[in-house]
């Protein structure tokens, strides 16, 4: 904050507090001993008075508060604020106006309603919490939209609250020109929100961290969650956060299509820009002075272009998450990139960003660097960026398949291309000032059913990727390349492959034209076309029950806390529905369903309910299935899962529980490929000797909270 802008910020909180003491003069009365009033036409408030609650109570109705304030708490400590300043359940097509709300949990909270316009109204000062620690705190502060839909916020403020305002379950919403800043939480947060347009808001400083802190406790100005897809994001003070823009996802339900151009989200305190989800854009954004720029972590398929991810790390100005390189000669050395890849992200394209200046690398990508290699920095194409000052120009560990081209690369003091660990198929191509532009891709491939979703293919079936449409703008003669990231490669416009393991494949393919390249990609789920055990139509032969004695498992390494037997309890609060579900499916004509309203204990599913399946195990040696699962809660799951028990009775059993897999604990939104060896594996704990005939069998799940989730499982099969 420059000396001038934090005078302004000063006086207008010194102007703030004096209107507001004044407007409390008028009326001492306390909130809570003043009725709420319900309104339920036309109104306009007495700009001279102070209210209490206010109930809107109809649709198609304005409100204008001509400048009056609604008063919650007048003393103590804003953490400590109760009740709700405006609030509206099931209305639509409201204008609301001109009003002044504080002292509240809750500013204003809309919940089940479209079509709103909420102008010029301040809902400063309710519900902060600056010194809390790690965690959530509820949906609280400024403003709350859940399950609101085509509505407009313009012109508004929320500072000096907990989250300044807070989309949950809403879609299709505009925010234009607000002022949401100085946040404790969030000055924007999005959960399951999508196509929403956020244009010309000052969201800038939210953030929450004590003095000798470093990590913000995951503070931001922008949070984007939960299934929050195909949002618009431009023009918008996103600077001073704990992160600048975080996409977080939680047990895998991920973020994607979202769209951030022309924002400023320089000086975070850790990273400018944060991104844990794929496929989302970022152009021509400002992510300078922070710790790190822009960190693309586990977000596959992302477009970068144009942006500037400068002079982060400094020790003059932000180094909260320097990271270290390992590979670099004398030893590690740490350093904070302007553009950072640490983990999987995969199809990749990074082209036209400037990457001055930084303490560490200008661009750095790297893989898994454990003796497993689980993933690495794949499919890339880095081309037309200029990286100069830095300690290293591009810094690679663990990659593959990175395609560099046309990239300006000057005064990096330690080397300019540094390969550490691992790296193959890496092509640096020779500049050509005669080639200005790539390829223009065209791809003619199997398409999903919906749309972000892989494409299902059975094992073996082939199928045809088309690149024979991609055009060269200058007309120069193209080149193809393919992994089906099976092991298979392959050349020319048009191929044909079938996948011969069951699981998730990312079909990739870069088109050359000498100098620049471009890309393209397809996601597949390869299934096998099994005789299903249980998940074909057998819904009414399943049951289930709630457990108790599942703690939340602790699992490190080759390792996992023993926990004691699941006790079933009987919970009349859980509600659950078991049913064939012929939409969402893998496998065959139907999934197996599970729709559940529990109370945050255990779910065990046990198939068939009459426990005679009468199955030899000898000679077989896995159980295989797909799940999907979904959990709006925060946190979602507990521990990994699903725990899987195969029974001849209630007391010859063996159990086997996941560890030390990060695939054995996504619980995302989209289809897993589970393989339970029988006799346990490097990644499945056995304990019980396994029977000689498998009578039934049981799947349990661990949810977290108190929310609904829903879980489908398709293709189950013993072999």
């Amino acid at each position: 904050m420059t000396g001038s802008t934090s005078k302004v910020y000063v006086l207008s909180c010194l102007a703030f507090s004096a209107f507001a003491a004044a407007a409390m003069a008028a009326d001492a009365a306390r909130s809570d001993k003043r009725p709420a009033l319900e309104i339920s036409r036309d109104t306009m408030l007495d700009p001279a008075k102070t209210y209490g609650s206010i109930v809107i109570k109809a649709s198609h109705i304005t409100v204008d508060g001509r400048g009056a304030w609604i008063v919650g708490a007048t003393e103590g400590n804003p953490k400590d604020y109760q009740g709700v300043g405006v609030s509206a359940s099931g209305i639509s097509d409201v204008t609301l106006k001109n009003v002044n709300v504080n002292g509240w949990n809750v500013g204003l909270r809309i919940d089940h309603g479209s079509r709103w316009t909420i102008e010029s109204c301040n809902f400063s000062d309710n519900f902060h919490h600056p010194e809390a620690g790690w965690g959530e705190l509820g949906h609280r502060g400024g403003i709350v939209f859940e399950y609101v839909d085509h509505s407009t916020l313009r012109k508004n403020k929320a500072n000096r609250v907990w989250d300044a305002c807070m989309l949950s379950g809403s879609n299709d919403n505009r925010l234009e020109e607000n002022d949401f800043s100085h946040a404790s939480n969030t000055c924007l947060s999005l959960w399951t929100a999508c196509r929403n347009r956020v244009v010309k808001n000052n969201l800038s400083w939210g953030i929450r961290i004590k003095p000798g802190e470093v990590h913000a406790r995951d503070s931001a100005c922008v949070l984007v969650q939960a299934g929050s897809d195909d949002n618009y994001f431009a023009d918008n003070d996103i600077t001073h956060g704990g992160d600048g823009v975080f996409i977080r996802p939680f047990a895998g339900w991920t973020s994607s299509g979202n769209v951030f151009e022309r924002n400023d989200a320089s000086y975070a305190n850790n990273n400018c820009i944060e991104a844990q989800c794929p496929r989302n854009t970022y152009r021509r954004n400002k992510a300078n002075h922070g710790s790190h720029g822009i960190w693309v972590g586990w977000s596959n398929e992302t477009v970068l272009e144009e942006n500037e991810a400068c002079y982060n790390g400094l020790a003059s100005g932000m180094h909260n998450a320097p990271w270290e390189f390992k590979y670099v000669p004398g030893g590690p050395k740490p350093g904070a990139a302007g553009i950072i890849m640490a983990g999987s992200c995969d199809h990749t394209v990074c082209r036209g960003n400037q990457c001055i200046g930084n303490n560490g690398a200008g661009i750095s990508m790297f893989g898994d660097n454990s003796p497993q290699h689980a993933y690495k920095a794949f499919h890339w194409v880095l081309q037309g960026n200029v990286i100069r000052d830095n300690r290293w120009g591009i810094y690679m560990e663990f990659a593959d398949w990175i395609d560099i081209a046309g990239n300006t690369l000057e005064n990096n003091r330690d080397g300019n291309i540094i390969r550490g660990g691992t790296t193959t198929n890496i092509v640096v191509r020779p500049d050509n000032p005669g080639i200005t532009r790539p390829p223009e891709v065209k791809l003619v491939a199997p398409a999903p059913a919906r749309p972000g979703e892989p494409v299902s293919v059975k094992l073996g079936q082939t199928f045809t990727m088309d690149a024979s449409g991609t055009t060269d703008p200058g007309g120069n003669p193209l080149s193809f390349r393919w992994d089906f990231t099976d092991g298979s490669v392959a050349c020319g416009p048009r191929v044909e492959h079938a996948f011969a393991k069951a699981g998730p494949h990312s079909v990739g393919m870069t088109a050359t034209n000498g100098c620049l390249s471009n890309l393209a990609y397809r996601d597949f789920l390869a299934y096998e076309a099994v005789t299903e055990w249980g998940t074909e139509g057998q819904a009414a032969r399943w049951i289930w029950e709630e457990v108790q004695g599942r703690d939340r498992l602790h699992v490190e390494r080759n390792h996992v806390t023993e926990v004691g037997p699941a006790v079933p309890v009987d919970n009349p609060q859980t509600k659950l529905e078991l049913l064939d579900d012929r939409e969402i499916r893998l496998v065959g004509d139907a999934s197996l369903a599970l729709r559940v309203e529990p109370s945050g204990n255990p779910i065990r599913l046990l198939y068939p309910r009459t426990k005679d399946a009468g199955v030899p195990l000898a000679g077989k040696t896995e159980l295989t299935f797909w799940v999907k699962m979904t959990n709006p809660n925060i946190h979602a799951w507990k521990g990994l899962m699903p725990t899987v028990t195969f029974y001849e009775s209630p007391t010859r059993y063996c159990e086997l529980r996941p560890y030390d897999d990060p695939k054995n604990w996504q619980g995302g939104i989209g289809w897993i490929y589970k393989s339970v060896p029988l006799h346990g594996g490097p990644v499945w704990k056995i304990q019980g000797a396994v029977p000689a005939t498998l009578n039934y069998v049981s799947i349990e799940f661990y949810p977290w909270g108190d929310g609904p989730f829903r879980a489908w499982i398709d293709g189950m099969a013993i072999k």
